[in-house]
C-alpha cells in the first residue's frame, strides 16, 4: 500500500504540488489525469523518491520514503523518455540493467520482452529502434523483474494501435496478479478502460477523484 499524506513541493518559491492526498492499495489500476504541468509527474517522481517533497510523508507499508527507505522498491517506473544505451541492442540493455539487482535472469528478461512485443534474439541496436520499441522496451524493463509496483508515465506514448492494445492486455493481466499500478495517460480510452479509480490534478492540486 502507498500512502501519500499532505505532500506539497516547492521549488524556487513556485508551488509545484500542494496538500496532495492519496491512498493506493495492491490489485488495482490507479489513473492520473491532467494537462501539461499540473503536477502528474511531479507527484509520481515524489512517491518514487526522486524529488524530496517540501512538506508531507509518502509511505510504502508504512516506510517513509526519504527515511526508512531512499526510494520505491520493488517497482518498475518509467517517467519521461526511457533512456538505454544508443548501440548496444534491446536484451543486452536489459541484462546490464538486471545485473545489478541480480532479480531477472536472462529467461525473465526474454519473457518481458516477449510479453511487450519485442524479439529478445533481435541484435538492432537501440539506436535504430523507432519509438514505439523504445517504449515497448521501457516497458519490459518495468516489468522484467516481476516488480509489485509498476509507476508508468504515458506508458502509451509512441505506440500504433496494436501495440496499445498489447499493453493494455498486459496492465490488465498485472493488475489480476495483484500489482499496484499508478499511470498518467492524455488518451481517454486508456484511463477509461485500464483504470479502477480516477484522480484529477490541476496547478498541483488533487481537484477531482472518480
Amino acid at each position: 500500500m502507498i500512502e501519500v499524506e499532505n505532500l506539497s513541493l516547492v521549488i524556487r518559491k513556485k508551488t509545484i504540488l500542494s496538500k496532495i492526498d492519496l491512498k493506493l492499495e495492491p490489485g488495482t489500476v490507479y489513473g492520473l489525469v491532467g494537462n501539461n504541468g499540473s503536477g502528474k509527474t511531479m507527484l509520481m517522481k515524489c512517491i518514487c523518491g526522486f524529488v524530496k517533497p517540501t512538506e508531507g510523508v509518502v509511505r510504502v507499508d508504512g516506510k517513509v520514503i526519504g527515511k526508512d527507505m531512499d526510494y520505491l522498491k520493488n517497482a518498475g517506473i518509467i517517467i519521461e523518455t526511457p533512456g538505454f544505451l544508443p548501440y548496444y541492442s534491446g536484451f543486452r540493455n536489459l541484462k546490464l540493467l538486471a545485473d545489478i539487482n541480480g532479480r531477472a535472469k536472462a529467461d525473465d528478461i526474454r519473457d518481458a520482452m516477449k510479453r511487450c512485443g519485442l524479439d529478445p534474439a533481435l541484435r538492432l541496436p537501440v539506436r535504430k529502434y523507432s519509438l514505439g520499441m523504445r517504449q515497448r522496451l521501457g516497458i519490459a524493463q518495468a516489468i522484467m523483474e516481476r516488480q509489485e509496483i509498476l509507476i508508468l508515465d504515458e506508458p502509451m506514448n509512441g505506440l500504433d494501435r496494436h501495440g496499445t492494445a498489447d499493453i493494455r492486455e498486459l496492465i490488465l493481466q498485472m493488475k489480476q496478479q495483484g500489482k499496484l499500478i499508478l499511470l498518467a495517460s492524455h488518451n481517454k480510452p486508456d484511463i477509461d478502460i485500464l483504470c479502477d479509480a480516477v484522480f484529477e490534478m490541476d496547478g498541483g492540486c488533487l481537484t477531482a477523484q472518480a
